[in-house]
């Protein structure tokens, strides 16, 4: 035996012993944390005589984990050092006060892991039926925060959620975004025995290509979501579905084929709905509602747009949907970087209620972090 191999244990021992010291100092750490964020919450309740006290505060979130990702000198990567801070915030804040939060569900399905990747897995979740029901239920207090998709890179924009902006009074708070990964799932053991695809409309067109080359006679069916396509899969033989992790999880399904989707880069965004408007986080995105003169006045959306250009603010999103007021007449819904506050954003929207015949903002909120 060389001198290497008789060391080896004793070094790793040695390891071993570092590492429980490092385990002991986190577990001690997190345990102040814990104290020091209920005194910030008992705090909280002692200045507040009208018992609405808030303990989420987005924009506080994201520049703690904003600052996190530059602190971290490896050899974890960014967004797994988040992760592991996210959770600790979590845990933190539901010692403060439980969250109750409302998704677009049914359990397992991409807004749910959303839900957890902004907020950590210390939050309660209501899952319901559509997106209508999660403006409702946080308006009516039900929940204190929502979450709704709003975009894919690949199919395009969620017009239902547009829709609800029209009517409802609720701010956009924080948003998230998704690298969405669907995975071709089922009780079988190989992807050969699949006679039936059930996934969401939109499931089944971001992997379309690939499943008209591995699996050409498989029927494809839409169901309303991909959790429902998890469920029949799961009870039906022969079905198999395309969700997420979370869904094969919730399931008990197997990973027949990871990594299906046509576009590797396929991501969804999703926005955080509540009642309160965030303060500023020094890294903001803005969203505008707004409407033009008529259609027919010449150059009426290009007046609309200027006062941003002229203060030097980027528009990195512009929507068109009916405004259901009358035939051929539209609102915009637009993102722009920077807060409301921020004294060029505030320039650009005093010169914009000048010319659009309405303009309101839904909402000011910390850019998704990782």
């Amino acid at each position: 035996m060389s001198d290497k191999d008789e060391q080896q244990p004793e070094n790793l021992e040695g390891i071993r012993d570092q590492i429980d010291e490092v385990d002991v100092q986190i577990g001690q750490l997190i345990s102040l944390r814990a104290k020091l964020a209920q005194q910030i919450g008992d705090a909280k309740r002692s200045s507040n005589n009208d018992g609405k006290v808030e303990f989420y505060r987005p924009e506080r979130e994201a520049q703690v984990l904003r600052a996190v990702a530059e602190r971290n000198e490896g050899p974890l990567d960014d967004g797994e050092v988040v992760r592991l801070f996210r959770e600790i915030m979590s845990a933190c804040r539901a010692y403060e006060e439980p969250l109750q939060v409302g998704y677009l569900g049914p359990e397992g399905t991409f807004t749910h892991s959303a839900v957890f990747k902004h907020f950590g897995h210390s939050v309660g979740t209501l899952p319901l039926a559509t997106i209508e029901d999660v403006f409702h239920e946080v308006e009516n207090g039900v929940t204190r925060y929502g979450v709704v998709p709003i975009e894919n890179s690949s199919a395009g924009m969620v017009n239902h959620t547009l829709d609800m902006f029209l009517s409802s009074s609720l701010k956009v708070c924080g948003e998230v975004e998704m690298r969405i990964r669907h995975h071709l799932l089922g009780t079988m053991e190989s992807a050969a025995q699949v006679n039936q695809v059930c996934a969401h409309p939109q499931a089944l067109a971001q992997c379309r290509a690939w499943l008209n080359e591995y699996l050409p006679d498989a029927e494809q069916i839409p169901v309303a979501s991909n959790a429902e396509g998890a469920r029949r899969a799961r009870e039906e033989e022969g079905v198999a579905a395309i969700a997420g992790d979370a869904a094969a999880d919730v399931y008990e399904l197997n990973v027949l084929v990871a990594n299906i989707e046509d576009s590797q880069d396929n991501t969804t965004r999703f926005l955080v709905i509540g009642n309160r408007e965030a303060p500023p986080s020094g890294d903001d995105k803005t969203s505008l509602l707004i409407t033009s003169a008529d259609s027919d006045d010449s150059g009426s959306l290009h007046k609309i747009l200027e006062p941003f250009a002229k203060q030097g603010i980027n528009m990195n999103r512009i929507e068109s949907r009916p405004s259901r007021r009358r035939k051929w007449h539209y609102v915009f819904f637009i993102d722009i970087d920077g807060h409301a506050e921020d004294a060029n954003v505030k320039k650009a929207l005093e010169a914009l209620e000048k010319q659009a015949p309405l303009s309101r903002v839904l909402g000011s909120y910390p850019k998704a972090i990782l």
